[in-house]
């Protein structure tokens, strides 16, 4: 059926404020004046268009993300890391998205596993001062910036569940500016804030919930250096259900008396598809022959994650994982794990999210760069991922480490490269604590405990373990479909 075709909505005013409009530049220039429009030019910089007509959501939190350059830890094209509505895939489907919107609950959700640290409040929970005093907080500030979940009802404006970036504030007329995302329609504009908080102040239909806001800075680094969880795969559902529900009940249910048997309960019983679930941080990049040393930043990046599979390696705990898995024959496949990041690289540079990949080849080798302390390497796996007939050749940089001595009686000339040795071991830690206080052996609950106690960490792989915790955690109220029931429930 054809559609009549449109072009933009005359934005109502009042209640709204065209930003470009005389009255929109010049309570502009007092909010600038007065130094509530800081967080201004930080978002505009970075300020989008949504890509579908119930993207604003994913747009806006694309907009936050950037313009509190967190890295995406992913390519978005060629080889840019950069947060697109694309990869905000986590926790809803981009089909999903696209058709029906996301919900407060769930873009909450996005932001925490994107890296962001967020705080987020219903109307319910809040009051009308409290916003205020955030939306300034916000405004004089770059380092934090505000989401709002509003109707476009209150504002005279078609259709309802909106999402945008609140720009700026200006006190003497006590108005916000809504940089609206949804630029085909509305322009920015400026709005009172007593009217924003009663269009926040009503029910989403399709949750039954009160709408909000959300405040989003960083964190204290950018997470997820080397390991993230992926929720691309539908496996994830099961995954979580048997890390948070099956793996306390299995260790509290058995009588194990080392830490090994408390391995061989929780690995025999894991999913068949638990390696689509914990992923490493792959750095992707084209193939360059011709420029085979690393950039400065690959260097330091590149440096940054030996660090960090170092201190996993000389964990105790990652001791008894490899141990325990080569008792049991575990090998790892480092042609096998090449072949499948090649391949997820592939995807990611082409934008192509088809799986009709395979890697025709892979082949391991060493590059040299000038890091601070001299001539670093880097393991660079090089692979020819093939797609209806047509090539395409990708690389890998490889974190590469010697964890054990070769006297160690679970050594393999692997070892240095990252691992599911590696993997279980992070995840293991990421779980809560209350997981192991089933264990009966009293002696070897209170070793698990030791073995897995972020306290003893580095505060590098202390913010990695937590940053796994917190997506787990995310994930499971997911999973519960619980992410829109208590938005400040902690994380830890």
């Amino acid at each position: 059926m054809a559609v009549a075709s449109l072009y933009r909505r005359s934005l109502t005013s009042p209640p709204a404020i065209d930003f470009s409009s005389t009255d929109g530049k010049n309570i502009f220039k007092e909010a600038v004046q007065k130094g509530t429009m800081e967080g201004y030019f930080s978002l505009i910089s970075y300020f989008q268009t949504l890509s579908e007509p119930a993207f604003s959501g994913l747009a806006s939190l694309s907009v936050v993300l950037n313009a509190l350059s967190i890295d995406s830890d992913r390519k978005w094209k060629g080889s840019w890391r950069w947060f697109d509505e694309s990869m905000l895939d986590c926790c809803e489907s981009l089909e999903i998205v696209k058709e029906k919107g996301i919900s407060f609950g769930k873009l909450v959700c996005l932001a925490h596993c994107s890296g962001a640290k967020v705080e987020a409040f219903r109307t319910s929970h809040s009051t009308i001062d409290d916003f205020r005093k955030f939306v300034v907080a916000c405004s004089i500030s770059e380092k934090c910036h505000m989401i709002s979940s509003y109707d476009r009802g209150v504002f005279k404006q078609t259709a309802t569940s909106h999402f945008s970036p609140i720009g700026g504030y200006s006190a003497e007329r006590d108005m916000a500016l809504i940089l609206d995302v949804g630029r085909f329609k509305y322009p920015p504009h400026w709005v009172p804030l007593k009217l924003l908080w009663e269009a926040m102040d009503t029910i989403d239909q399709s949750t039954g919930k009160r709408r909000g806001f959300m405040l989003i800075s960083r964190l204290h680094k950018d997470p997820g250096l080397l390991y993230t969880l992926s929720c691309k795969d539908e496996s994830w559902i099961s995954i979580v259900k048997y890390l948070k529900e099956d793996v306390p009940r299995l260790v509290s249910s058995q009588h194990v008396d080392t830490v090994e048997k408390i391995l061989s309960v929780v690995f025999k019983s894991l999913p068949s598809n638990f390696n689509t679930f914990i992923k490493w941080v792959a750095e992707i990049r084209r193939t360059e022959d011709a420029k085979p040393n690393l950039s400065a930043e690959e260097e330091s990046r590149q440096k940054l994650k030996r660090d960090e599979l170092t201190q996993v390696h000389e964990t105790e705990l990652f001791e008894h994982v490899s141990k325990f898995l080569t008792s049991v024959g575990y090998e790892e496949n480092l042609s096998f794990a090449a072949a499948t990041a090649c391949c997820q690289g592939a995807k990611v540079l082409s934008g192509c999210s088809s799986n009709e990949y395979y890697c025709r080849e892979t082949s391991v080798k060493c590059i040299k760069g000038h890091g601070p302390s001299g001539v670093e390497e880097a393991t660079v796996i090089a692979g020819v991922v093939v797609r209806d007939g047509s090539e395409q050749e990708v690389d890998l940089l490889v974190p590469s480490t010697q964890p054990v001595s070769k006297g160690s009686e679970y050594y393999s000339p692997e070892s240095k490269y990252p691992s599911g040795s590696d993997a279980f071991t992070a995840l293991l830690m990421a779980l809560p604590p209350q997981t192991w206080f089933g264990i009966k052996d009293q002696a070897l609950q209170t070793k698990m405990k030791k073995l897995v106690s972020v306290g003893t960490f580095s505060t590098m792989h202390h913010e990695e373990v937590s940053h796994l915790r917190r997506q787990l955690i995310m994930l499971k109220r997911c999973q519960e479909k619980k992410e829109e029931e208590d938005l400040t429930a902690p994380l830890s």
